[in-house]
């Protein structure tokens, strides 16, 4: 490794101006992008339906082109899936990333082109070692391997030619050879199906690894430090990879998670940095580990537009380009990208923190939020409440879901929880009341339905055994990969599920 570092800090130099470049110039870039976009697609069956020939600015683009969502796009990647080709993208399209992107029984398959591999999530993921490198300029962490925990993938059985998988699974496949040397584990293990047994293969096999950063969904990296724990006698993961200083996040919120990393790499230099990486496109990267927000990249062959909440179910609704968007407000994303999504509304909401450089923080999913009672919570409220009751009660959270108690003639409604815990020090109800004193600071329209228990009284919780909803989940042939826990639900459908694994 320490013969290729060099050559590789060298072209993260030139990633760095890039990056420059398009900071200084955010929206001049992103009219390049857009323009490329639709310049590339013209021809293909969508850019012939739409006239993308005759497009030639983004207010002829929202006029002419409907915003799109999985099921309005689905004919079309059913026909590539089928074979057909030029259909939303000119390139050949033989890889689809399987998503979910909640524990729906439904699948996504994202096309992915091979411009969307190499100038979206590998040139993303080059640039998220650039702005790490950027702060810490001395830092060894390309000496070592990084330790990349993903999905696995599966022939498509619809086209012998095409392949689906996690689009972790998907980008470890296409991965140049330079990139395979870098990482760990083998790619063999890399791809298992079977989680559990994948799981103890990483163990064995990466902790004889010199291991300096981790990538991965936190839920999924806690349970492979647990094992690697278990089979070398230690609590500290330092002791196992002494050269271990990074982990990138992303998936989910890193909040009710920091405090158990911390108990695991009890060391100061150890450094955190979140990844917006999904299915559609890696989107952006923490680039100052003390500011709040991702910077968001602008010239990795995405266009961006951000629809306002109030807009979301419109049959046309309105969407606003980045030069109008504002500080602290949540906007649906979306996105068009060079794997021929045309104004996908990709399901995430995201507030920007900064408009200097473009900065972004991912606060839910459209789907995801309780607003049975008019207090419209959503998973970045309940997120920061967790860590708070965490830190006052010192409990440590594994992870959880809610939804809504509603009113009956008698009584109030609630909000109600299932809480699987790493450790709860505390009585129950102690965490529930700092739970209930956090939410109330995080969000002004929860503690006015608060009042007196006027319309919430206090939140109902239920602990969740130990690997409990690894269980559901496993139950639901939805264990490992990209699958998460719906932290928040408007009804009650998955916490009935959940309840019946508490006994």
């Amino acid at each position: 490794m320490s013969i290729i570092s060099p050559a590789i800090k060298g072209f993260m130099k030139l990633r760095q101006s890039a990056i420059d470049n398009y900071m200084l110039n955010p929206i001049d870039t992103q009219k390049q992008v857009f323009n490329q976009l639709i310049g590339t697609a013209q021809f293909t069956d969508y850019g012939k339906k739409y006239q993308f020939e005759k497009i030639d600015s983004i207010s002829e683009f929202k006029k002419h082109v409907p915003v799109n969502d999985y099921d309005s796009l689905k004919p079309y990647i059913q026909s590539i899936m089928e074979g057909k080709q030029n259909v939303l993208w000119p390139s050949p399209i033989t890889w689809f990333a399987k998503s979910s992107g909640t524990t729906s029984d439904k699948s996504k398959f994202i096309p992915v082109s091979k411009e969307a591999l190499d100038e979206n999530h590998y040139k993303a993921g080059k640039d998220v070692i650039t702005l790490y490198l950027h702060q810490y300029p001395q830092s060894p962490v390309l000496s070592g391997k990084c330790l990349v925990i993903g999905g696995s993938h599966q022939i498509n059985q619809l086209n012998t030619d095409s392949f689906f998988g996690d689009l972790s699974a998907v980008t470890l496949q296409n991965m140049a050879w330079y990139g395979q040397l870098i990482r760990t584990p083998d790619l063999s293990i890399a791809l298992m199906d079977e989680w559990e047994e994948k799981i103890e293969m990483m163990a064995h096999t990466t902790m004889h690894e010199n291991v300096t950063s981790i990538a991965g969904v936190p839920t999924w990296v806690i349970v492979l430090i647990k094992r690697v724990f278990e089979i070398a006698g230690t609590d500290d993961l330092r002791k196992i990879w002494p050269g271990l200083e990074l982990y990138m996040h992303g998936g989910v919120s890193f909040k009710p998670y920091r405090k158990q990393f911390e108990q695991f790499i009890p060391h100061r230099n150890m450094h955190y940095l979140e990844t917006y990486n999904a299915s559609e496109g890696f989107f952006a990267a923490q680039d100052v580990s003390s500011v709040d927000g991702m910077l968001l990249f602008l010239n990795h062959g995405i266009y961006y537009e951000f629809m306002p909440m109030e807009e979301y179910g419109k049959k046309h609704p309105e969407t606003l380009s980045l030069k109008e968007v504002e500080l602290h407000k949540n906007y649906a994303l979306v996105v068009s990208t060079n794997a021929g999504l045309w104004r996908y509304i990709i399901g995430d909401t995201i507030q920007f923190t900064s408009l200097s450089p473009y900065r972004i923080k991912v606060t839910g999913r459209l789907k995801h939020f309780i607003n049975a009672f008019g207090e419209e919570v959503i998973v970045e409220n309940t997120d920061t409440a967790i860590a708070q009751a965490c830190a006052v009660t010192g409990a440590i959270v594994n992870d959880y879901s809610a939804a809504p108690v509603y009113m009956t003639g008698e009584t109030s409604g609630a909000h109600e929880w299932i809480i699987e815990f790493e450790k709860l020090p505390c009585p129950p109800d102690v965490f529930v009341k700092a739970l209930d004193k956090a939410l109330k600071a995080a969000n002004s329209d929860y503690e006015a339905k608060r009042h007196k228990d006027m319309a919430l009284r206090m939140p109902i919780m239920h602990i969740m055994p130990k690997d409990g909803f690894n269980r559901w989940l496993k139950d639901k042939g939805k264990l490992g990969g990209q699958h998460k826990i719906p932290r928040l639900s408007n009804e009650r459908k998955y916490l009935e599920e959940m309840l019946q694994y508490i006994s």
